[in-house]
């Protein structure tokens, strides 16, 4: 019987030549970021004239590493060190230099860039797909509506840097809030706040939503939808809200958590049976043990008066009710009731309250969102210095943005699907022979490997980009 590690009694290993290309898929974002302008751009708004490396390729390079799995700034060296394929690389205190000097003007015009570039991305899906994606819901998609979910999300910290505090969940770390697309799963913002930054700050909600729609391409701004959970549910937030809805032309419907304090609870008590429908399941289909009901009325219009005075008049609460879970934390009032109630407020005329509800309970996809994120550049803040930290999660932004381009652009089937570690594992990470011939330089990738042709095609989108 042969034994199991017989395949090794023969294997040597030995180092020689630099004829093999190491993560040769890290070619497909860095095409993509130049056939798409982003490099040039970058390399215009921090242009450094006195320094060798150009600083948008430096950045543009942090970003491919973050992309290829990279989870610090050290990295970038997996790029460095295969010149031959990639032509210069700056060196790790380059690097550092780079994200060292760039200050808020500098992210700023980033951030231009980013929005510049964004729209020539679109404007390719556009023209591959027909439209930009639609967000799906339970019993179908959105359409046309572009959907802007927002969530904060900690990051432990387990070194002392600058801005790292104590959390409200009792960790030590950061506290950012960002802003997701649900069509493309794009990080339209970021902002960068210390562990004990509040979870329902008003002022940097507004912040995030003003600096998410500016992120949309203009074409696509007419019909938007700004989903947050329970902190988003302040005065100032949602007024903000209703202002922007209420312009002409280009409206931002939103649904929002909402308090189960007195008055809901009060309004939740005097609801007749009949004014429960069932909610949806993920097919679509009505639930048994879930159902959900409007409380406009009652909280507008009851004996007791308008209990919703000083929010915007055209808001509407609407409740969700499921029986308890084994374990589920709840109020006094949940478990006199014997139901575990979500309450959310929404802008949104008409339609149907099921829809409505299910519409907003999928904003739980943020959370996956966030899980790619963190796998990609965000789980980890590098340096001690908070103005690097953040120029950090400015390049782990782009490279989240690269790969939703890459899947939007370049790929089809199941990679068009896969998240950031399964496109590392299938693609970023293949090996490739590097052979010289007519005057090119050809990436040989070996015939068994599974995804060969997925490459192939891709490498050939990319190189197609106008």
């Amino acid at each position: 019987m042969q034994a199991i590690s017989d395949w090794s009694k023969n294997l040597r290993v030995e180092v020689r030549g630099d004829d093999v290309a190491q993560h040769a898929g890290c070619v497909l974002p860095r095409m993509l970021a130049d056939g798409l302008g982003l490099t040039a751009g970058l390399s215009a708004a921090v242009s450094r004239p006195e320094v060798v490396h150009d600083r948008g390729a430096v950045l543009r390079d942090v970003a491919v590493s973050i992309a290829d799995g990279g989870r610090d700034i050290s990295d970038v060296v997996v790029l460095g060190e295969q010149p031959r394929l990639l032509g210069p690389v700056a060196s790790i205190p380059t690097v550092w230099r780079s994200l060292n000097e760039l200050d808020t003007a500098d992210i700023a015009a980033i951030t231009l860039v980013r929005n510049r570039v964004r729209e020539k991305a679109w404007d390719a899906v556009v023209a591959r797909h027909g439209r930009v994606p639609p967000a799906p819901t339970c019993y179908g998609d959105l359409g046309e509506t572009i959907v802007i979910r927002i969530d904060a999300s900690l990051i432990d910290s387990h070194s002392d840097k600058q801005k790292a505090a104590g959390t409200f969940k009792g960790g030590y770390g950061f506290h950012p809030l960002m802003a997701w697309c649900d069509n493309t799963g794009e990080l339209l913002a970021i902002i960068a706040r210390a562990g004990n930054a509040g979870s329902n700050t008003a002022a940097d909600h507004i912040a995030i939503i003003d600096a998410a729609i500016a992120a949309i391409p203009a074409a696509w701004r007419k019909n938007l939808l700004v989903t947050i959970d329970g902190a988003g549910s302040s005065h100032a937030v949602v007024e903000h809200l209703a202002t922007l809805n209420a312009r002409a032309g280009w409206p931002v419907a939103y649904s929002v958590g909402f308090d189960l304090d007195e008055r809901a609870r009060v309004a939740i008590g005097q609801l007749p049976a009949n004014a429960w429908e069932p909610a949806l399941d993920p097919a679509g289909a009505a639930r048994q043990d879930a159902q959900v009901a409007e409380l406009t009325g009652l909280l507008r219009e009851s004996a007791g008066g308008d209990r919703l005075a000083g929010w915007p008049a055209d808001m509407r609460i609407l409740v969700r009710r499921e029986k308890i879970a084994e374990g589920t934390q709840l109020s006094l009032f949940e478990q006199h009731h014997g139901y575990r109630y979500q309450v959310i407020a929404t802008g949104t005329r008409g339609g149907q309250v099921q829809r409505l509800e299910a519409r907003h309970r999928v904003h739980a996809r943020v959370e996956g969102f966030i899980r790619c994120g963190k796998d990609t550049g965000l789980g980890r803040w590098p340096s001690s210095s908070f103005a690097i930290n953040t120029a950090w999660i400015t390049a782990a932004a782009i490279a989240i943005d690269l790969l939703c381009w890459m899947r939007l652009l370049l790929l089809t089937g199941p990679l068009a699907k896969a998240e950031p570690a399964t496109l590392r594992h299938r693609l970023l990470h293949t090996a490739a022979r590097l052979i010289s011939h007519s005057g090119y330089l050809i990436l040989r990738v070996c015939r068994t490997w599974p995804w060969a042709q997925e490459f192939v095609d891709a490498f050939n989108r990319a190189l197609a980009i106008p």
